[in-house]
């Protein structure tokens, strides 16, 4: 397996948010440089699930493996019934 290199990455931030990440790298004691990585991973990963969701629903789509609003809102109304009879 390879090491896991890393690459340099310049971003602009507001003052205000750069300061919000000064004061998170002391109180952690972790550098900005980590605490920035950390968050620009978290959000690209979070952003390629929503991404492939999406890719996945375009497929069903294109598949024909879908439902009518109509047969959606009948399901979802019965689940609705069913859940408030049960209480």
């Amino acid at each position: 397996m390879k090491p896991h290199l890393s690459e340099t990455v310049t971003v602009r931030l507001s003052g205000e948010t750069k300061a919000k990440l000064n004061a998170l790298a002391e109180h952690t004691r972790r550098t900005k440089s980590f605490l920035a990585g950390e968050a620009i991973e978290d959000y690209v990963e979070r952003e390629l699930a929503i991404v492939a969701g999406v890719q996945r629903g375009l497929d069903d789509m294109e598949a024909g493996r879908v439902t009518s609003h109509k047969d959606a809102m009948r399901r979802i109304k019965a689940l609705i019934e069913s859940a408030q009879k049960t209480r």
